[in-house]
């Protein structure tokens, strides 16, 4: 199976929700279904002080990237946790 970079924009509840604790907690999530987080995330502004997170996971592609994202949609904290890329590893 191809191995494949997904990025999962993750919205918390609140702009008091600290970022580093729900990454923390998505890569406990990550790390139980198999997939790799990669050391790179991104920090998006919403509006009025909300930041989105942009995490890239490494997997491999039967693993399926809508199952990772439910599963870090289910973290306290988390409003919601959405694929926004996806890209087959080359090599």
């Amino acid at each position: 199976m191809a191995k494949m970079f997904i990025t999962i924009k993750i919205m918390p509840e609140s702009p008091e929700i600290d970022l580093k604790i729900l990454r923390d907690k998505a890569k406990e999530v990550s790390d139980d279904f198999g997939a790799e987080l990669l050391d790179k995330d991104f920090i998006e502004p919403v509006a009025f002080g909300l930041n989105a997170l942009k995490l890239i996971f490494y997997l491999d592609e039967s693993k399926g990237s809508e199952d990772l994202a439910d599963k870090i949609s289910s973290i306290e904290g988390v409003s919601s946790a959405e694929v926004v890329d996806m890209r087959r590893a080359i090599g």
